[in-house]
C-alpha cells in the first residue's frame, strides 16, 4: 500500500464518445441536419451561406450591402463575391429602394421561389425534430437548447 495521495477523478476518462448519449446524438443530428438543409441549396447550385443571404434579403427589403454583411457578420469584402455570384445567378438584384432610391438589395422572383423552397425545407426538418412532442414538451426542449447554446457561447 502506498502512502501518496491518489487523485480520483469524478468523470471517468472517456476513450471515445459513447454512441448512446444524448450529446453525441444531438451532434449527429445537428450534422445531419445541416447537411439535408444543404440539399435544395446545392441542387440550384448554390453554395452554403447563400441561404444566410437569402433569408436577410427576405427580411430586410432593399438592404444595402454595408447592412447586410453587417448583419451577416461578414467583412463587405468577403461578401462581395458571394452577391456577385447571386447576381449573376439572378436571385439577387440591386435596385433603388425607397423614397430617397439609395441603392439597395433585393430578392429577384426566382430568389423569391428559392426562399420559400428553402423555407419549406426547414419547416420540415423542423416539424420531423417535434414530430414526437406535445406542445409543452416542445418549447421545453427549444429553451433547453437554447440555453445550451448560450451555456456553449460563453465559454
Amino acid at each position: 500500500m502506498s502512502l501518496e495521495p491518489t487523485l480520483k477523478s469524478i468523470y471517468p476518462p472517456m476513450t471515445k464518445p459513447e454512441a448512446r448519449s444524448t450529446l453525441y446524438r444531438l451532434i449527429e443530428a445537428g450534422q445531419l441536419a445541416h447537411k439535408a438543409l444543404l440539399v435544395p441549396l446545392l441542387d440550384r447550385g448554390l453554395e452554403a451561406g447563400d441561404d444566410a443571404v437569402i433569408f436577410v434579403l427576405h427580411a430586410e427589403l432593399g438592404a444595402s450591402e454595408a447592412a447586410l454583411a453587417e448583419h451577416l457578420g461578414l467583412e463587405p469584402e468577403a461578401l462581395q463575391p458571394r452577391l456577385a455570384r447571386l447576381i449573376e445567378r439572378d436571385i439577387v438584384a440591386r435596385q433603388a429602394i425607397g423614397p430617397d432610391l439609395t441603392e439597395g438589395l433585393a430578392l429577384t422572383e426566382r430568389g423569391a421561389r428559392i426562399r420559400e423552397v428553402l423555407a419549406a425545407n426547414w419547416e420540415q426538418l423542423e416539424e420531423a425534430l417535434f414530430a414526437d412532442l406535445e406542445q409543452k414538451k416542445r418549447k421545453g426542449l427549444s429553451k433547453a437548447l437554447k440555453r445550451f447554446v448560450e451555456l456553449l457561447r460563453l465559454a
